[in-house]
């Protein structure tokens, strides 16, 4: 389970890194493919910043740090941290189809993986603490 959450981290990390590069493109995006799939519309708004900080750079530090706990094995820690950011995300593809209108294929992308990676480790955390009277009660 370890390295399909280590793997879907580093998949996150790419899919950020590539909505960073279109947060900082001045050509015109490369996956601007119709008038509601635009990267570039939607990480050259104003949502595209956080507190000063892009969006893309708190989701590669994001992915960093849950692939780090996933490594380490620190599932329940990584649900604490996976959760937020979902809930981040979501927000940000309600800001892409309720305010913009258009949305960006790398966020698309990285809603997938921190879903998934949450269900993992959500999955993870119930199997584990399921585990754990049978193991009191044999011991």
């Amino acid at each position: 389970m370890r390295w399909i959450l280590v793997v879907l981290c580093v998949v996150g990390i790419a899919a950020a890194s590539f909505a960073l590069r279109e947060h900082y493109r001045e050509d015109s995006s490369p996956c601007s493919i119709n008038e509601r799939w635009d990267c570039g519309i939607v990480n050259h708004s104003p949502y595209a910043v956080f507190l000063g900080i892009p969006v893309a750079v708190i989701g590669i530090v994001g992915y960093f740090l849950l692939g780090a706990l996933a490594f380490k094995r620190a599932y329940r820690l990584m649900l604490l941290t996976a959760l937020p950011g979902l809930t981040f995300s979501l927000y940000l593809a309600h800001i892409e189809k309720d305010l913009l209108g258009v949305w960006c294929i790398y966020c698309v992308i990285s809603l997938g993986v921190i879903s998934l990676l949450t269900l993992l480790a959500l999955g993870r955390v119930v199997a584990t603490s399921m585990g754990r009277p049978k193991q009191a009660i044999q011991s």
